[in-house]
């Protein structure tokens, strides 16, 4: 996502003309950049946190050449992912992932279609077994070899 996806979704969602929610938008990166200039940390609840950085000067290598060069120290922005947002993310994953099972089509074995909750959740699919068939499983009456063991998914 861009600054001007932001501003595009913010001018959406809120129903905010485009310069406004543009202003919005700068005035909230400005005022963050600000704050990390001035060595300042900034904790936002459920999303994370950003701090700056201070890297001591040290010798490096040129990776194309070998030659040895001098590393000026430096402040960097670090981001750190808050726990929320984390688990936010994991559960999108796993959309992510069904859906991409879902275009391999034919490559893959066929992936059950969500409940119909409507919530949106992932839920479990139903478990099903592989092996031998034994005569709990089965009408016919067939039963697993002795010593066999049942694998389930």
């Amino acid at each position: 996502m861009t600054k001007s996806d932001l501003i595009d979704v913010l001018c959406e969602t809120q129903k905010v003309p485009k310069g406004r929610a543009e202003l919005l938008v700068h005035v909230i990166f400005d005022s963050m950049e600000a704050s990390l200039k001035r060595g300042e940390r900034i904790e936002i609840r459920g999303f994370g946190s950003f701090e700056i950085r201070n890297y001591r000067p040290y010798e490096g290598r040129n990776p194309r050449t070998g030659v040895t060069v001098s590393v000026r120290p430096k402040r960097l922005p670090f981001f750190k992912v808050g726990k929320e947002l984390k688990e936010r993310v994991n559960v999108g994953a796993e959309a992510v992932v069904v859906k991409s099972a879902e275009r391999a089509g034919a490559k893959r074995a066929p992936v059950p279609a969500p409940s119909g909750d409507g919530s949106g959740t992932p839920t479990a699919a139903p478990v099903t077994k592989t092996g031998p068939v034994s005569e709990s499983d089965s009408d016919a009456g067939e039963s697993a070899p002795d010593g066999a063991s049942r694998a389930t998914a």
